[in-house]
C-alpha cells in the first residue's frame, strides 16, 4: 500500500490488473504486489520487487509506515494463500512506469474518496448458481472500477488502524460462502 500527499488529502496507489488467461484476479483492482520469488529475502522485499516491476516505483526511496495484519484467501480454497501488505509513504513518488503485461492502469485515489459512503457499492460474484454480494468501493471516474475482496479488506484494516473505520455494508456471511464454494 503506497501513499503520497495529494492536493487536499493523502492518496493511495491502486492498479487495475491486466486481463490474462488463467489469472483468477485478472482485471481486479489491487495494490501493486505479487507472488514471492525464491530469491526474495523477505515478504517485504517481495512487495518492493513487485512494485518496481509493475509500476516502476522503487520503494527504497519511501518511508516504511508499517505492516498491516496478514489476510487469508477463501477458507474453502484448496491452496489457502496468505497475503501481506506493507504501508509506504512517499513525499514525491515520481512518474509511474506501467508494465502492461501485468497492469492495465495505475492511478492515485484520495483517501477521503474511499471513506465516502456515496462511493460504496455492492459487488456481486457468481459462484455456480449462487450470487454472493461483497462490499466494494467504486474508484472509477469514467467507468466502474470496484475495489473489493482482499484489497477492500486491507483498506478496512488500514482505516481501522487510523481511527477512521469504513462503514459496514453488504458483508456476506462467511458460513454461507464456505458452504457454496466447497
Amino acid at each position: 500500500m503506497i501513499l503520497r500527499p495529494g492536493p487536499t488529502v493523502p492518496e493511495v496507489l491502486l492498479i487495475e490488473r491486466a486481463k490474462r488467461e488463467g489469472d483468477p484476479w485478472s482485471g481486479h483492482m489491487a495494490f501493486p504486489g505479487g507472488r514471492a520469488d525464491p530469491s526474495d529475502a523477505s515478504i517485504q522485499q517481495t512487495g518492493e520487487r513487485e512494485t518496481l516491476e509493475e509500476v516502476g516505483l522503487s520503494l527504497e526511496r519511501a518511508d516504511v509506515i508499517g505492516r498491516l495484519d496478514d489476510l487469508g484467501g477463501r477458507a474453502a480454497a484448496a491452496n489457502k494463500m496468505v497475503v501481506s501488505a506493507h504501508v509506504y509513504q512517499f513525499d514525491d513518488p515520481g512518474r509511474l512506469v506501467i508494465q502492461s503485461s501485468e497492469v492495465a492502469e495505475a492511478f492515485w485515489v484520495p483517501l477521503d474518496h474511499l471513506t465516502d459512503p456515496d462511493n460504496y457499492v455492492r459487488h456481486v460474484m457468481q459462484y455456480g448458481e449462487h450470487e454472493i454480494p461483497f462490499p466494494g468501493i467504486n474508484v472509477g471516474d469514467d467507468r466502474p472500477r470496484v475495489v473489493w475482496g482482499l484489497t477492500y479488506r486491507f483498506l478496512e484494516v488500514f482505516f481501522e488502524a487510523t481511527g477512521t473505520p469504513l462503514l459496514k455494508h453488504d458483508i456476506p456471511d462467511p458460513e454461507d460462502f464456505a458452504r457454496i464454494s466447497e
